[in-house]
Formats: C-alpha cells, sequence, structure tokens
C-alpha cells in the first residue's frame, strides 16, 4: 500500500524529506543534522493536524459555494490518503481538528482503521451542529486511559475541547518509588478564528476556560505532579495574546523548543487560510509539573490588559491619548469605573453574545485599582497599559503550608523532536503543490525525565 502511496502526486510534490520521514514510534529520532539515529530510551510521539473539513474546502475560488463535501469521490480519497499518513507515523497520541463528524461514512472509516491499528479513539462535535469537531486517539500499546472529558465553550464561535487523563501502560521510569505518576493530561481543541480584533477576547476566554477546567480537574483528582499537552489549531500566531497567556502559565512550545526558537523567532509556518495569508498557528503545548506559574486570575488580567491596550493602539492612541479617552469627559485626572465600562463597550470588548462580561469587567478594575479608592489615576492606569497585576494575599495567606519547602520527584517530558509536514513550511514558505488540508501536520517527540517538584498543591 505504501509504496502505491508514496507514487500518488499529491504526496510526490511535497519535499522528498517527507517521504523519508520515519515513524515517531519511540525507537527512531532525527537529529540536528537531519540525519536519523536510535535512541534506547522510551518515548512519545504526539500528532496534531487541522484535517480541512470538506465542508469548509473551497474547490472553486470563483464559486465559493462548491465545497468538497458535495464529491463523496474528493473527500474519501483525501481523508484516505490522510489517514494513511497517520497510521504510517503512528504516534502515540494523535489530535485532530475539523473533523467531520457530520458525516457517518467519514466517521466510521477513521474510527475503524484507527481502531484496527491498535488506538482507542474519542470525538466530539461543534455546539450547534456546526457539522466539524473534533477527534483524539489514544494508542493503546503506549497508554490507557483513565478519564475522558467534554468542555463546551457555549459561545460565540461554538467552539469545544477534550480533555484526556492517560496513564502509561509500561512505566517510562523504573523506580522504586511507586508513588510517582506516570500520567498525562491531553487537551484536543480549535480556538475561533479572528475575524476581527474585538474576537480575541472571546479566543482568550476559550483558553482562560481550558485552564480553568485544568485547574479544577487537577485539584480534585491530586494531581499537580502530571505533565499537561495542549493539542490544536489556536487560530493565533506567536505574536498573539494567547500565545502571550500560555506562556505566562508555563507553557513552551514544543517545536520552537525543538528547534531553540525564541518568543520572538516567527521562522516557520503551519497555515494557509482562506485569505491566503500564511501563519503558524498549530501547537502542542506543554508544561511539565515543575514550573513556577502565575496565579492563573492574575495572568488572565495581565492578557485582558493586553488586549485593551492593543485596541487603544488600533484606534491610534498613545498612552497620554488613551487615558484622556478611557476619562472620557470626566473633569478630575482620573477613570471611574462607568468611564471604563463605557471605555469597553466603544472598544468593542464586551457584548452579550461574547466579550468581557460584567464580573470580568469588575475583576479587571479591582486589579487596575490598587489603593481601593474608586477611581484610576495615572499611575493605576499604567498597571493597564502595561499589562501588569499584583498578587493580591488572601487573609490566610500566613498560615503556614505543612509542604511548602517539600520536594518530590515527579514524571515530566523533554521535547527531543519536532517536525511539520510539508517540510517547506518549517522554511516560512508553503508549497502551492500541497493540498492534503490547508494546515501542516505537527508531530513532537518526548522522553519521559525526573523533575524535583514542589509538593505544594495546586
Amino acid at each position: 500500500m505504501l509504496v502505491s502511496f508514496f507514487k500518488d502526486p499529491e504526496f510526490a510534490n511535497v519535499d522528498s524529506s517527507e517521504n523519508e520521514s520515519i515513524p515517531f514510534r519511540g525507537t527512531i529520532l532525527r537529529t540536528k543534522s537531519g540525519k536519523f539515529s536510535s535512541v534506547s530510551e522510551p518515548c512519545v510521539s504526539c500528532t496534531t493536524f487541522n484535517i480541512l473539513a470538506p465542508i469548509y474546502k473551497r474547490l472553486d475560488q470563483q464559486n465559493q459555494n462548491v465545497r468538497e463535501s458535495d464529491f463523496r469521490a474528493f473527500w474519501l480519497a483525501r481523508n484516505e490518503r490522510i489517514v494513511d499518513w497517520l497510521l504510517y507515523e503512528s504516534s502515540s497520541i494523535i489530535c485532530l481538528q475539523e473533523f467531520w463528524v457530520g458525516n457517518e461514512e467519514l466517521v466510521q472509516m477513521y474510527e475503524q482503521r484507527l481502531g484496527a491499528s491498535g488506538y482507542d479513539t474519542f470525538k466530539l462535535p461543534r455546539t450547534n451542529s456546526r457539522g466539524d469537531g473534533l477527534l483524539t486517539a489514544i494508542h493503546k500499546e503506549y497508554f490507557r486511559v483513565l478519564n475522558y472529558r467534554e468542555l463546551l465553550f457555549n459561545d460565540f464561535g461554538d467552539r469545544v475541547a477534550q480533555l484526556l487523563h492517560v496513564q502509561s501502560v509500561i512505566p517510562f521510569l523504573q523506580n522504586n518509588d511507586d508513588s510517582i505518576q506516570q500520567e498525562i493530561l491531553i487537551v484536543n481543541t480549535h480556538l475561533l478564528f479572528p475575524h476581527d480584533s474585538s474576537l480575541s477576547i472571546v479566543r482568550l476566554h476559550q483558553v482562560y476556560k481550558i485552564l480553568q477546567y485544568l485547574e479544577t480537574y487537577q485539584r480534585e483528582n491530586k494531581l499537580s505532579q502530571v505533565p499537561v499537552m495542549l493539542c490544536g489549531d489556536w487560530n493565533g500566531s506567536k505574536r498573539g495574546h494567547v500565545y502571550k497567556f500560555l506562556r505566562s502559565q508555563g507553557f513552551v512550545s514544543s517545536y520552537d523548543i525543538a528547534h531553540e526558537y525564541t518568543d520572538s523567532d516567527h521562522k516557520w509556518v503551519s497555515h494557509r487560510n482562506h485569505r491566503g495569508n500564511i501563519c503558524g498557528v498549530d501547537f502542542i503545548w506543554l508544561r511539565n509539573p515543575n514550573k513556577s506559574i502565575k496565579p492563573l486570575k492574575i495572568s488572565w488580567a495581565e492578557a485582558a490588559f493586553g488586549i485593551i491596550k492593543y485596541q487603544l493602539q488600533k484606534a491610534q492612541l498613545n498612552e497620554k491619548d488613551a487615558f484622556d479617552f478611557l476619562r472620557a469627559d470626566n473633569n478630575g485626572n482620573y477613570i471611574t469605573y462607568s468611564d471604563f465600562c463605557d471605555a469597553l463597550k466603544q472598544l468593542k470588548l464586551t457584548s452579550l453574545s461574547h466579550g468581557l462580561s460584567f464580573q470580568e469587567m469588575k475583576d479587571l478594575w479591582v486589579q487596575a485599582d490598587v489603593d481601593g479608592n474608586g477611581v484610576l489615576d495615572y499611575d493605576e492606569f499604567k498597571r493597564i497599559w502595561y499589562c501588569t497585576c499584583s498578587e493580591h494575599i488572601d487573609e490566610d495567606s500566613n498560615s503556614e503550608d505543612p509542604n511548602e519547602g517539600i520536594t518530590k520527584e515527579a514524571f515530566g517530558f523533554a521535547v527531543k523532536n519536532a517536525i511539520l509536514f510539508p517540510r517547506e513550511v518549517e522554511k516560512g514558505i508553503w508549497p502551492e503543490n500541497y493540498h492534503l488540508s490547508d494546515h501542516a501536520r505537527l508531530t513532537a517527540l518526548f522522553s519521559p525525565v525526573r523533575l524535583r517538584c514542589s509538593q505544594k498543591s495546586l
């Protein structure tokens, strides 16, 4: 099957290194020189891929209503090839977005072929019968699924997320200490496309809900010492607010770590959108349990302040002009809460269907109003402009935590490698003759490591 598969012109047109790629099944590693070599330690591989639902794939640029979903031979052949590649790589974890859950034949094809190859599959449609959704597949040779949860945002974009709590079938780290949890939390999601900059707050909401859900799940199940992987199409690049928000919560981009790229490096792309723009939006995020992170509510407020500042700058306002805009017709040199709310409404950051809620605006106000006198002076306004918050101390913060200062061995991952396909996208080039999807496929390879972590719970 693979011989004829590689002769397919759809794949022959891709950089030849695509055809030379080998499955990340824990025994192969590509070195920095580009060559492959064996590795002895057990490894875990993860693939994320937005496979472009046939209901969205346009076949005629002159007639946008002509979609691939109208032509069974087209969508079936393309998706058969997608599954061929997924099975060829045989990643331990597969996260797909824009999975056409509305077509029973396609769903059965994926479930049967992945199931026959040793995968447990979990699908989740978007709300309001959008037609597409998510599919996550876990290879039973590597992991057993302990729990599966579905997160419905019920928001402007009808977006959803999957949470899987898995445990290694064979312990990665042989140790006399049986208390080490060799478990992982995996999230698969697809955020809203930013059709308008004001929708940035919706996308930030979606990530905030995921992290809140994760935090609650970890606390309730005493899982503070497990690594977390967030996979999917985040519909935003490294320049965006979502990226900065996740970084503030201790997550790292696996691809950027593997290639030693900094947050300011923008050398790769993974998507050509319907406007013809190319950008890097697909990520496999990793957070190990030894990461020291800010309280989630603080990171959220700073990210929201960042969006407010962006909208102000988009309106051609500098720092001083922005302060004057926020205080509106107020005769005093300060901003009232009413002025603040009115300004956010003008910036299109609040509405009934999406945007900041009344409580969230109140929370942001509390973060900015340091002295609690009910108004913001210029110095307090700078907290919004420079996106900084104080970590408010709880009343019982002086009580001693019995776990404070105690360290414990935990399990985490090191990023060994990460590759995008087709390979041209790693250089910031979108190949015109690539038609498998409008997204590149991202696969990352991880090796288990021992970590020393604080025993303090979440």
